[in-house]
């Protein structure tokens, strides 16, 4: 009778071990299945943001004498009367181009901004940090990362610096916060 008991409780852990043998590849199957599916969405994802990368403008230049070129628009902003917003990023990153091709193609950002402000897009790359002049501004990009946007009074003097997260929408920016962040910082404001 013990031999009977011993070998149907052998018998009952061999099949409750074997189902459960079963369940732990059956769940390592679906981890496998699911981080597959994920790196092949990943990967579609980062194809489609070169894909747009590529179409848009590239207004950022690693060439550009970054220093002088703000020196010349706190001129023109004196005389003209306007702020100088600048746009710190780089060609690199999706969300500067977005935010630069979403300004330059919806009509009523592009009027607030040729009204109020000189606008700059200040470089950030490998080829040229422009270190002095982020550093002149406390490195604002440390801190929010890329894009962000330093405006100046028509004199030169930071007045804000805007982190761009809190613009975005989906993937890309909200029409009514941009604008409402354009207007809050003109000079008539």
């Amino acid at each position: 009778m013990k031999k009977l008991l011993v070998t149907a409780f052998l018998g009952f852990s061999l099949v409750a071990f074997s189902q459960e043998l079963k369940d732990k590849l059956k769940s390592q199957e679906t981890d496998k299945a699911l981080l597959v599916k994920t790196e092949h969405a990943e990967l579609d994802a980062k194809k489609k943001a070169a894909e747009e990368k590529a179409k848009l403008p590239k207004p950022y230049d690693p060439k550009a004498d970054a220093e002088k070129d703000i020196l010349n628009l706190v001129a023109k902003a004196k005389k003209e009367k306007k702020n100088i917003m600048i746009q710190a990023g780089g060609n690199w990153c999706i969300w500067c181009l977005r935010f630069n091709q979403f300004v330059q193609t919806t009509p009523e950002l592009k009027k607030i901004v040729d009204e109020n402000y000189e606008y700059y897009h200040l470089n950030f790359s490998p080829e040229n940090k422009n270190e002095k002049i982020f550093a002149k501004y406390g490195n604002p990009g440390d801190k929010f990362g890329y894009p962000v946007f330093i405006i100046l009074d028509q004199n030169g003097k930071m007045i804000h610096v805007q982190q761009s997260d809190v613009l975005e929408e989906g993937k890309g920016y909200s029409l009514e916060k941009v604008k409402e962040f354009f207007n809050i910082w003109t000079p008539r404001s």
